[in-house]
């Protein structure tokens, strides 16, 4: 259970879906529930659930953090990551064995631009860079000058558009921090939620800033040499407070998005009671992870060789995935971040 090549599978091209569905919550929905496989749309999710049960969603925003950015003599691809200092911000940089230390690099073009010098790296190997003028309203500057930080599948076949700026959005987010969307949320609408509370299923939210290391390829061949990167989330106690009810009512948690999954899972304890939570987190849920919060999962189908697919597997099980997914190529659902979803039960321990 413990080497890569059982998380790897064969995906044509043609899967890859480069557009969201519109409306969103008219993707399609594979439903697997054991051995058992069902298939829907997202916006008859309510018939799944019950009252009392609880569902959890992600509401980080993403920032349009992607630039392709002019050196002295070239241009670079660069994604822009987290604070480091003040005006001192971290990036990803390509093609990185270019830059130079002291190198003034320039975002957006003649008529709006900021400069930036690169002054190093961190101890993640990540680039510094300083940015000149005035810190205090950096951030709503480069907003405007970026774009959405579309994933590298999707960017080999066309470039970020306008569309992206709201297709790669959820429609509840609400607190800035991310440099990839939390998928599994892109498929929710206002109409949806209003059918889960219909049906006397709660809503809440959590956030967890998604950061570059969550689709950072697996290296070693043994998965449980992997590790992600932090990421900081908050669970707020009155959150905490209704999930741990839930559960004593005999409700169910289900957790939107693998992200939603992570969070609830470093907050809860042994005994399964969930915490507030308001910190980092690189939690890596691999293979005889005990789960202790949520009993569903709503995600999308992720990339094979990877964090998320293995994931994926620890919760509803290696062999039941492995028969959905090739389930889902044969039936031509659409995979990774703009495809469709599928809801997974939790395997019992």
């Amino acid at each position: 259970m413990h080497c890569k090549s059982l998380y790897d599978f064969y995906l044509p091209d043609d899967r890859i879906a480069l557009r969201p569905m519109v409306p969103r919550d008219h993707a399609r929905l594979l439903t697997i529930e054991s051995r058992h496989c069902h298939h829907g749309k997202m916006c008859q999710l309510a018939m799944r659930f019950r009252r009392g049960d609880h569902i959890v969603l992600n509401d980080t925003r993403v920032r349009a953090a992607a630039f392709t950015v002019r050196g002295e003599s070239r241009k670079f691809s660069c994604l822009l990551l987290s604070n480091h200092s003040h005006g001192v911000l971290r990036a990803l940089m390509r093609p990185a064995r270019h830059l130079t230390k002291g190198m003034k690099l320039s975002f957006g073009d003649s008529g709006d631009s900021l400069t930036a010098n690169f002054i190093g790296r961190d101890e993640n190997n990540h680039c510094l860079l300083q940015f000149d003028g005035d810190a205090a309203h950096l951030g709503t500057r480069l907003e405007r000058l970026g774009q959405m930080p579309l994933p590298p599948y999707i960017v080999r076949h066309r470039h970020a558009d306008a569309r992206d700026a709201t297709d790669y959005q959820t429609l509840f987010a609400r607190h800035d921090g991310s440099v990839a969307a939390p998928t599994a949320g892109l498929h929710i609408t206002p109409a949806l939620i209003k059918s889960w509370r219909r049906r006397g299923v709660r809503v809440s939210s959590v956030t967890l800033h998604v950061g570059v290391g969550t689709f950072m390829p697996m290296r070693s061949d043994d998965v449980r040499q992997h590790h992600l990167h932090a990421e900081w989330g908050e669970v707020r106690g009155c959150v905490a407070r209704q999930l741990n009810d839930t559960r004593r009512r005999g409700g169910r948690i289900i957790a939107v998005g693998t992200t939603a999954l992570r969070l609830l899972e470093s907050a809860a304890d042994a005994r399964k009671h969930i915490h507030p939570f308001c910190g980092e987190t690189s939690l890596f849920i691999k293979p005889h992870h005990r789960f202790r919060s949520a009993h569903y999962l709503l995600t999308n189908f992720h990339l094979p060789s990877s964090s998320l697919f293995v994931l994926v597997c620890a919760f509803a099980g290696a062999d039941v995935m492995r028969r959905a997914y090739a389930l889902a190529k044969v039936n031509g659902y659409r995979f990774y971040s703009y495809g469709d979803g599928c809801l997974l039960k939790r395997q019992k321990a």
